[in-house]
């Protein structure tokens, strides 16, 4: 999964998604004659429009900001689950509406009248979703923002620690993150008189993530790391006032703000929060999901209609593996396959370097391999690093983080190395597939280098599509020479049905 995370491939794909996207929305197609005096000025309007709201969104969000390589607001963190920022972000959502219909798209053509409709679906569907409050539950086990912050603050991750301004910006990161933990406080409380709470097995896994950063010597702190790893040409004197800064700033600010979060979810939310894991449990619930399954998958297939398609997939998945039991000889039923796969020790990794190096193999054969199959690949690079352990236990068995788009940062696949009897050897090959070549780094790498498309395709994006094509990089195991195992085959089949 990708920060996880949605994003548009190549060129001949974002042909293919138009078709969707077009048929989808009720608007004039585009004329076939060669471009007019006034198409031409709708085409420089309609791009005005664009670049406008992408920079204005990137004050608005000063992390995105950082994450594409401007560092600009590099000291900001926006308060976004807090009125006024909620209020900014709804103004902004209604202004580009209104100016988007002021568009002509009759007259528009090619990528000009596909970006007008992506952008269009993206700001109703936007405002459509403010209706639904999402800001009283900002924290869960899966996605949430503080841990977020210790991934930026590690030094490992897209917050730039090269200059002294570099160290001086997050300092003030910092402050604002702490009224962002207020703020989550305050809202959750609003949350918990309005019914509206996550289910209490999802905040009990959250509390040891947050427990991992409330310790008693700051160079134990994760938040340390930068000065640790401070680069030597910084001056001597900037080094040690640096040093005394994070120093205060972890004891003082960030390990008092991660205990008031975590003390509050331990001892005031989880007793009020809801038993049951639907979302129909809380007020609304029910309109909410479906809200999400369209903003999602693009479509308008109920909730019930997409579980109908999961469950013949299943079934037809679970065929596949019947083959795969013929093939190596297993004798019994599906449920036994599964147990002899879960409990044989051959299928499983002793050490977690031994989980990781199999991804790093696997790198070098996967990219000589892709080439017989694709001319159009990302020109950014990508490392394997494992998942951090403040957060092991509870991240996906692996996801995918951007590389930065002036190359200044490579993409990085993580790996969960915690608990390896669930990282069977048989899931690598279509794991690494989905995350890394031919997956999520060559769809969102060469998404982001498509330098002729407007900043918001470049750096949004449809989930439906990211996984779309994570899953059909998938299916071309056999194609880039692997899944010769069937048991390997069996992974990918085990991947697609998960």
């Amino acid at each position: 999964m990708t920060v996880g995370e949605y994003e548009m491939h190549h060129r001949w794909i974002i042909a293919a998604i138009a078709a969707i996207v077009l048929a989808a929305t009720p608007t004039q197609s585009p004329a076939q004659t060669a471009p007019t005096a006034g198409a031409t000025q709708e085409s420089q309007k309609l791009a005005q429009i664009f670049d406008d709201y992408f920079q204005a969104n990137l004050e608005l969000n000063p992390i995105f900001a950082t994450f594409i390589g401007d560092h600009r607001f590099d000291d900001r963190l926006a308060n976004s689950i807090g009125p006024e920022h909620r209020a900014e972000s709804e103004a902004l959502q209604r202004e580009y509406l209104a100016r988007i219909r002021t568009i002509k798209a009759f007259l528009l053509e090619g990528q000009d009248f596909l970006s007008y409709n992506m952008f269009l679906r993206a700001r109703e569907s936007a405002i459509e979703g403010l209706r639904f409050p999402d800001y009283l539950v900002p924290i869960n086990q899966f996605f949430s923002f503080p841990n977020f912050f210790a991934q930026l603050g590690s030094g490992a991750s897209a917050q730039p620690f090269r200059t002294v301004e570099d160290y001086d910006n997050w300092l003030g990161r910092i402050d604002d993150f702490t009224v962002w933990i207020d703020q989550a406080i305050v809202n959750m409380r609003e949350g918990l008189a309005a019914g509206v709470t996550r289910p209490k097995v999802i905040m009990a896994k959250a509390l040891p993530q947050l427990a991992a950063h409330v310790v008693d010597d700051p160079e134990k702190s994760l938040f340390y790391s930068p000065i640790r790893n401070m680069p030597e040409e910084l001056p001597e004197a900037e080094r040690e006032r640096l040093e005394a800064a994070y120093r205060d700033a972890i004891a003082d600010k960030i390990v008092p703000a991660y205990e008031r979060l975590h003390d509050f979810i331990r001892d005031e939310y989880i007793p009020g929060a809801i038993d049951a894991v639907g979302m129909n449990a809380v007020p609304g619930g029910d309109e909410w999901y479906a809200y999400l399954v369209k903003q999602t998958t693009t479509t308008d297939l109920t909730p019930d209609e997409i579980h109908e398609i999961g469950l013949s997939e299943v079934a037809r998945i679970h065929e596949e593996m019947l083959g795969v039991m013929a093939e190596v000889g297993f004798e019994g039923t599906l449920p036994e396959f599964w147990e002899f796969l879960k409990s044989d020790p051959r299928f499983y990794f002793d050490e977690r370097e031994q989980l990781l190096q199999s991804y790093r193999d696997m790198k070098a054969t996967a990219a000589a391999a892709a080439d017989q199959l694709f001319s159009l690949k990302p020109e950014a690079d990508f490392e394997v690093r494992a998942v951090e352990e403040f957060r092991e236990q509870s991240a996906s068995g692996a996801s995918y983080q951007r590389a930065a788009p002036d190359g200044s940062r490579p993409g990085i696949f993580y790996v969960n190395t915690y608990d390896l009897s669930a990282r069977p050897r048989y899931g690598t090959e279509a794991l690494f597939l989905h995350e890394a070549i031919p997956g999520h780094h060559f769809q969102i790498g060469i998404q982001q280098e498509l330098d002729e498309l407007p900043m918001f395709r470049r750096f949004g994006g449809y989930t439906a599509f990211t996984e779309g094509w994570a899953l059909y990089a998938e299916s071309l195991g056999k194609e880039l020479g692997m899944y010769t195992d069937p048991y390997m085959y069996y992974g990918k089949l085990r991947a697609e049905l998960w």
